[in-house]
């Protein structure tokens, strides 16, 4: 797909679909709970399809309507069995790998090669450690793995907290069910924190409440989640893109839904911008974002909201001074590298990138200077978006794979389309 490129200020309004990492969440609480629950605003993108399909394949009732989905939870006693095919979604691959570990009936917790490739050692040596199940079908620490337990005893267990906080919230997840509950010991400091405490809100929710979470441990009670109505707030790592192209092209982008308050630590993604130099308008209902005549380079810690990364680095090379980004040397094991991907992307653009330990360093170059070629997104829809970004202002920009996005945010292209429509373009 060649990329167009804008060619004057922005003026449009976006709404953006539910969260994909809340809804994974829910949709978990939900299939264990006690009762009928309803979500709401459900997202359509690859990642939470693969959820509803996976908890389907593994006996639980999901009907969904739009973006409403009714879910008969099953109290605790999932059925299991059969293929779980978590296609590219590293959220629905560990969370199930966790859930399954509750039925005594084996199932396959498979994904996509890429999927596959992906580190998951950590999670299936700590239920190993419950008294899972856990049996590799080839490389040890890999999908594809058969998987089984029921009756857990629960306790303690102990596992890295800065490999992926996916890991964390797997068993957080299951946490209730365990006879003893559960206190997960981290043996390294947690990476991605914001994601934990989604974690603890969506199971308070649900009627799991008291999980107390510290830099070193994470500790949740036996108990039962009770079926709900639960909406989903939108997607703020979605919201990111365009906020990120009002601070590249100028004039202004308003998300609907987007609030201050969010639950997700990826809106905080607006307070980097504000200090690039954009205005961020906070509305009861809405955020509006406007670009800066001068973009500023910052030095930022982005280990809180990581996958925001690439949008970032889409922004900082047209700011008139150095940005520095630390704190997320774990992206690298996420879908791509997200660190030497992202500089080998940029680099080949013309970008002055360099690769640091845990993260990387962009300095400013003359816009005219940019040359637009062939970008590859390595399966990554963050990618995907952030060349999109790039390519507001850079002319050639041509992505190898734009069906990517479908992970996330599959109505990015036509929103994306709208924005360089609108009348203020």
């Amino acid at each position: 797909m060649l990329l167009e490129t804008a060619h004057g200020p922005l003026s449009g309004v976006v709404s953006v679909p539910g969260s994909k990492s809340i809804a994974n969440r829910a949709l978990v609480c939900a299939a264990l709970a006690d009762g009928l629950s309803t979500l709401r605003a459900v997202p359509s993108g690859d990642d939470t399809s693969a959820m509803v399909d996976c908890l389907r394949t593994f006996g639980v009732q999901i009907q969904q309507d739009g973006t409403t989905a009714d879910v008969t939870g099953v109290a605790g006693q999932p059925i299991g069995g059969g293929v779980l095919n978590s296609r590219l979604a590293g959220t629905t691959s560990r969370f199930m790998t966790a859930v399954a570990s509750l039925s005594a009936v084996p199932s396959l917790i498979t994904g996509d090669e890429a999927l596959c490739r992906r580190p998951m050692a950590a999670l299936h040596d700590a239920l190993t450690s419950l008294g899972a199940i856990v049996r590799p079908e080839s490389a040890t620490g890999h999908l594809p793995v058969w998987v089984s337990g029921s009756d857990l005893a629960g306790g303690s267990v102990a596992i890295p907290g800065d490999v992926s906080s996916q890991y964390v919230t797997a068993l957080m997840l299951i946490a209730p069910y365990l006879d003893r509950g559960l206190q997960i010991q981290l043996t390294s400091p947690l990476v991605s924190r914001p994601y934990v405490a989604i974690t603890a809100s969506v199971m308070s929710s649900f009627g799991v409440s008291g999980i107390a979470i510290s830099d070193r441990s994470i500790g949740v009670e036996a108990g039962r989640y009770v079926g709900t109505a639960y909406d989903i707030e939108p997607d703020a790592s979605s919201a990111s893109y365009p906020c990120a192209a009002a601070a590249i092209v100028g004039g202004s982008v308003t998300v609907i839904g987007l609030l201050q308050d969010a639950l997700q630590g990826d809106a905080r993604f607006v307070e980097v911008l504000m200090n690039m130099g954009c205005a961020v308008v906070h509305e009861d209902t809405r955020t509006t974002v406007v670009g800066a005549d001068e973009l500023i380079g910052v030095e930022v810690d982005m280990g809180g909201m990581s996958d925001l990364v690439p949008t970032l680095a889409a922004v900082a090379i047209f700011a008139s001074t150095p940005t520095r980004i630390t704190g997320v040397g774990f992206i690298r094991h996420k879908e791509s590298d997200r660190i030497g991907d992202l500089v080998d992307g940029l680099v080949s653009l013309g970008c002055d990138v360099t690769e640091e330990q845990d993260g990387l360093l962009i300095r400013p170059v003359a816009v005219e200077n940019l040359v637009g070629t062939m970008l590859k997104t390595h399966d990554d829809h963050r990618l995907a978006m952030a060349w999109s970004l790039v390519a507001l202002r850079v002319s050639g920009i041509v992505l190898d794979e734009p069906n990517v996005i479908s992970k996330s945010w599959p109505e990015w292209w036509e929103v994306r389309s709208s924005l360089l429509a609108t009348p203020g373009h």
